[in-house]
Parts: C-alpha cells; sequence; structure tokens
C-alpha cells in the first residue's frame, strides 16, 4: 500500500491509533516488566494503565510523529517516560537490561500482529474493497511506526533503550563512559537526525523489515 497516495487528512485519522498504541504500549512494557523484577513505581503511579492521557505528552506524542509522518514518512515521537527506580530491581544490571529491551519487544510483537491484519483483510475477497484498503493502509502505517520506533530504539545510545542494554551488558571499564553520555543523549540524537547520519545508518535496516513484512501480507 502506498502511503504517499493517501490524502494528508486521512492519513492523519488512520495514523492515530498505529501513532498511539506503538508509543504508549512500548512505554507500558518497560513499566510492566519493572514489576515483575521488583519495581512497582509505574503501577503505583498509575503509569500501567491503558488510558492514553496517562501517557500522551502533546508535542512528542501527537505533534511530532504525526508531523514527521506527513513530511518524510520517518516517525520520531515519545511519551511521557515511564518511571523506573532502579534501585528496586532485584539485581539492577541485569533487570536493566530487560527493562529497556521490554520496549522495543512490545514493537516487534505489535509489529507482527499488525502484519497478520494486514494479510487476514488482504485475503478477504468478499470485504468491500474500500474497507479492506483502509485497514490495510492503517496496518502499513503501524508496521511502518512499530519498524521504525524499534529500529530507532535499539541504537547503543543512551538514553534509548539501545544504550541502556549496551551499558548492562558491557564490561564496567565501557558501560561507565557510555552511560555518561546519557545526559548529552537527545541532543547527539538531534544531530544525527539534523546531518542525515541518523538515516543512512538504520535506513536500510528499516527499508529491509518493511520489505519482508509486505512479502509477508501479499
Amino acid at each position: 500500500m502506498n502511503l504517499a497516495t493517501i490524502p494528508t487528512w486521512l492519513l492523519i485519522v488512520l495514523s492515530i491509533i498505529p501513532v498511539l498504541s506503538a508509543i504508549i504500549l512500548h512505554e507500558i512494557a518497560h513499566g510492566w516488566v519493572a514489576k515483575q523484577l521488583g519495581d512497582n513505581t509505574a503501577e503505583r503511579l498509575g503509569r500501567l494503565s491503558l488510558n492514553p492521557l496517562r501517557h500522551i505528552d502533546p508535542v512528542g506524542t501527537v505533534i511530532v510523529p504525526l508531523v514527521m509522518l506527513v513530511l518524510t514518512n520517518f516517525v520520531f515521537g515519545w511519551a511521557k517516560p515511564v518511571p523506573i527506580d532502579w534501585s528496586q530491581l532485584r539485581q539492577p544490571r541485569r533487570d536493566m537490561v530487560l527493562v529497556a529491551i521490554a520496549g522495543p519487544a512490545s514493537n516487534l510483537l505489535m509489529l507482527i500482529g499488525w502484519i497478520l491484519l494486514a494479510k487476514f483483510f488482504a485475503s478477504l475477497s468478499f470485504l468491500s474493497p474500500i474497507l479492506a484498503s483502509l485497514i490495510i493502509s492503517m496496518s502499513t502505517i503501524a508496521i511502518l511506526v512499530n519498524t521504525i520506533l524499534m529500529v530507532f530504539n535499539l541504537l547503543p545510545l543512551p538514553p534509548l533503550d539501545g544504550g541502556r542494554v549496551a551499558v548492562g551488558l558491557l564490561p564496567a571499564s565501557l558501560a561507565r563512559p557510555l552511560a555518561r553520555i546519557e545526559p548529552l543523549g537527545l541532543l547527539i540524537i538531534i544531530a544525527l537526525l539534523a546531518s542525515g547520519l541518523l538515516g543512512q545508518w538504520i535506513g536500510p535496516i528499516i527499508n529491509r523489515v518493511l520489505t519482508f513484512s509486505q512479502g509477508l501480507i501479499y
């Protein structure tokens, strides 16, 4: 499904559920895994709820992703970070890795789910072509959003999930210098995005996942 042929207003409408679910469930996954490992901070503060209002950052969850999706076909966004008290985890170094990887893992599961949904509706010959097209288009957007968020968040740069995974897995001599980058992480990400380097690094991976997904649907 070619998203470029969809009118802008319809693209925005079809993007609401995919964008909100991808970003919010990503954050809930962090909090849920943290709870299983001993830290119930997110649950205590009501952040394991599916209520979008508990997670939405008006700029990061709504405005930025939709504008970027319409203008660039690249999604960059965020929800309110789920609070994690690392000191409450039973094995902080190991558990930090598990909590961090839960976000991208949730995007992978959602990606699979949207592929199956699109494949199911693509196979229904008796369904209204308009309805089938709308659902497949929404699924295509969701596949794009979840793929980008999964690959992007796996970059080994704090405060991204991949950075926290790297800090948890690397020897202390390498983990400490990497962890100290975290306060500058967002600025580094913006610089990489503005320079085009970020797209060059993760673009080929994203395209391969999207091509593979399309092959599964059709």
